[in-house]
């Protein structure tokens, strides 16, 4: 039988035409997140604000934000691309358009949207294209994808500052997007590093 996935991963975004069609069904989550116990889809308490970041592997990046207070709630999925409802192994192959991004629900007056930013250009290389460390393909960009004009302000201010101060020698790389549809990953893929007693994506 013909694989779907090519043997290598595409390092280029698919044009729309070459992405595959996914499917109309949401993948079904837990109810609740099992570090925090907060609802992992919405409806969120009033006045939840929602920040969207890629930033190579997902199961990592989530962990990183859960220590900041005010994070409500966090989950993974997949973004910036065209397949609707992608499955993992879709994203990995490079035919979906999609990043691994992970969605950060936070209270504005308890943590701002430039804290978190800052926790992100902290937490990985954002001078890498199209990968993160032993991870590569376009699924692991680093990636803002804003949802409002406040938050793209302050995403290009805030890279612009980090190019300006030299700690990286290389461009930084990052892209900053308008936020689409964010499509949750499999229920095996949330809290992953949180079951598996894992600290990082590739060590104990």
């Amino acid at each position: 039988m013909t694989s779907w996935f090519p043997k290598k991963r595409s390092l280029a975004l698919p044009p729309l035409e070459r992405c595959l069609p996914g499917r109309p069904e949401r993948m079904a989550v837990p109810a609740t997140h099992a570090v925090s116990g907060a609802r992992l889809e919405p409806p969120f308490p009033a006045g939840t604000e929602l920040a969207l970041f890629g930033m190579g592997c997902f199961w990592g990046a989530e962990r990183c934000f859960w220590p900041h207070q005010g994070v409500y709630s966090t989950s993974v999925g997949y973004a910036g691309g065209f397949t609707p409802n992608p499955t993992y192994e879709e994203v990995c192959s490079g035919r979906t358009g999609h990043a691994e991004v992970v969605r950060v629900a936070f209270d504005p007056a308890r943590v701002s949207y430039r804290e978190l930013l800052e926790a992100f250009w902290s937490l990985h290389d954002p001078t890498q294209v199209n990968r993160q460390g032993p991870d590569v393909g376009s699924q692991y960009r680093s990636l803002i994808l804003v949802g409002s004009p406040e938050q793209q302000a302050a995403a290009m201010e805030s890279r612009t500052a980090l190019e300006a101060s030299g700690q990286f020698p290389e461009r930084i790389a990052t892209e900053i997007e308008e936020a689409g549809p964010f499509w949750t990953a499999e229920e095996d893929h949330q809290r992953y590093l949180e079951k598996r007693g894992l600290w990082s994506c590739h060590t104990r």
